[in-house]
């Protein structure tokens, strides 16, 4: 009936090359991964509780298999005069488009679009401008749009100001007069051949195409959006001067230092070490802890004082130095629907106790945790507070100082560990990824009814061996970084 959803419009404004996979290529479609999975998944909880608060509606969109009988009912509630429809479906020069909510006020309906962030984004606009289009070309009286999202001054446990309603008409409308030869460009892409578009910048913006790996696959290793921390904008330029690789670029284009290093680092072939890093760690004073936090961050808050997103640490892994030159391994990991934060503060209170220095891996993470539990556990503060006071962030000491080309340009503990620790990493483990551990860890302890016994223990184990990885991981590199500091090893060369 349609050759359009709203979400292949979306697609295509994209990139008309993944509107073009999507259509043709459904069955072989890239799983989503574990981002767009959790916000769809929070989307759909989040779409649910939005009607409670536009309360009164008819649902039309769920409870009806076929698109032919969503129109249909769509189309008999507003002939009924329906004040509120939920998931309300319409059809529209093939063109296929289901709002969240229409709520009729006076002799036209308000168009709310339910979105899962906590502000307007400017992706929000043509989603919103495609269905008013085509609402309007069904015959519905649609005078204004809003987007409803949440409210980041929430606080559970009340619920009532979850949601913010701002109205964005004006924006839609001034988009409106485009949509239509959008519509009709992009209902032309699946008839033809795949869509010859290179890569670039629209590969990651809104968010990163579902497809990103099948179109980067041909792109070489050293390609310049490798590049540390360079911007989408500026890895364009150099791409639309020619400038594909890092090998490519000239000897005086302009870098940030940490950049520079990385760009010396690959023309040579060489590990670079800074003579500042023995001075860095000399800065460390032992004993040694190594801490990492694991965190849920619910889109809808479940326990006081929490808001939507807050980030609230759920498990951590301790290591920490002994007389002897061993470590001493501290975990935790929460178990129950309850509020974890006290228990957590209290088992992390003691595993920090024979700690100089608490070493982290980006440490503004792990002192926003502490502060946390800081808010939830008062009792706790002048503990948590002095835990706080001994957090030293090993990254910036690994970044101004040493890159190995085994790096990719990338400063993540596992890049490190793999760059400089060639054999050690987490590819034994199940669970691999900061991003798997925070969807297990919700599917754990938010929809804990739903996991077996079974299931549950084999959660836990797998949680908590990758946790410990990652302080293992810090262990592991700092080791490595003190011998670079000594006497250098021939076969590295200072550039």
């Amino acid at each position: 009936m349609h050759r359009l959803a709203k979400s292949t419009f979306l697609a295509g404004l994209q990139c008309p090359k993944r509107l073009w996979f999507q259509v043709h290529e459904p069955e072989t479609s890239e799983t989503p991964d574990l981002d767009a999975r959790r916000r769809m998944d929070e989307g759909i909880r989040v779409g649910r509780l939005a009607r409670e608060h536009v309360p009164g509606g008819v649902l039309v969109g769920s409870w009806y298999a076929t698109v032919e009988a969503r129109l249909s009912a769509t189309r008999a509630a507003l002939e009924a005069g329906e004040r509120v429809l939920y998931e309300a479906s319409v059809l529209a020069d093939d063109v296929l488009v289901q709002a969240d909510i229409l709520e009729r006020q006076s002799e036209a309906y308000t168009l709310i679009e339910v979105k899962s962030s906590t502000r307007v984004k400017d992706e929000h606009i043509p989603d919103a401008a495609v269905q008013l289009w085509a609402l309007r070309r069904a015959g519905v009286a649609v005078q204004r749009a809003e987007v409803m999202h949440l409210n980041r001054e929430c606080r559970f446990p009340d619920l009532s100001n979850l949601f913010v309603r701002e109205d964005v008409t004006g924006l839609v409308e001034g988009l409106l007069p485009e949509v239509p030869e959008r519509v009709a460009s992009l209902l032309a892409v699946p008839d033809g051949p795949c869509p010859d578009v290179a890569v670039g910048p629209h590969c990651e913006q809104p968010r990163t195409c579902p497809f990103h790996a099948r179109c980067w696959e041909a792109a070489p290793p050293d390609h310049v959006s490798t590049l540390h921390n360079l911007s989408a904008r500026r890895a364009a330029e150099f791409i639309e001067r020619g400038w594909i690789t890092i090998g490519q670029l000239p000897d005086d284009v302009d870098l940030p230092e940490t950049a520079a290093r990385q760009v010396r680092s690959l023309r040579h072939g060489a590990r670079i070490v800074e003579p500042g890093l023995a001075d860095a760690l000399a800065t460390l004073q032992g004993p040694l802890g190594y801490l990492d936090f694991e965190t849920i961050n619910p889109a809808i808050p479940v326990w006081p004082g929490c808001r939507p997103y807050d980030q609230i640490p759920v498990q951590f892994s301790c290591h920490v130095e002994q007389d002897d030159g061993s470590l001493r391994h501290f975990a935790h990991l929460v178990d129950g629907p309850g509020d974890p934060r006290a228990e957590l503060a209290h088992r992390l209170v003691t595993a920090c106790q024979g700690a100089r220095t608490l070493l982290t891996y980006n440490v503004s993470f792990e002192r926003a945790g502490v502060r946390r539990l800081l808010e939830a556990v008062p009792a706790l503060a002048a503990e948590l507070a002095d835990i706080e006071s001994r957090l030293v962030d090993l990254l910036p000491v690994v970044r101004n100082h040493v890159y190995d080309p085994a790096f990719e340009g990338s400063f993540s503990i596992k890049g490190v560990l793999h760059g400089l620790v060639p054999g050690q990493g987490y590819d034994d483990l199940e669970i691999r990824d900061g991003g798997t551990a925070s969807l297990m860890l919700s599917r754990l302890i938010l929809d804990g009814e739903a996991v077996s016994d079974i299931e549950r223990a084999r959660l836990r184990r797998q949680l908590l061996a990758y946790c410990e990885r990652d302080t293992l991981a810090m262990v592991a590199v700092l080791a490595e970084l003190r011998r670079l500091a000594g006497p250098h090893d021939p076969q590295l060369r200072l550039l």
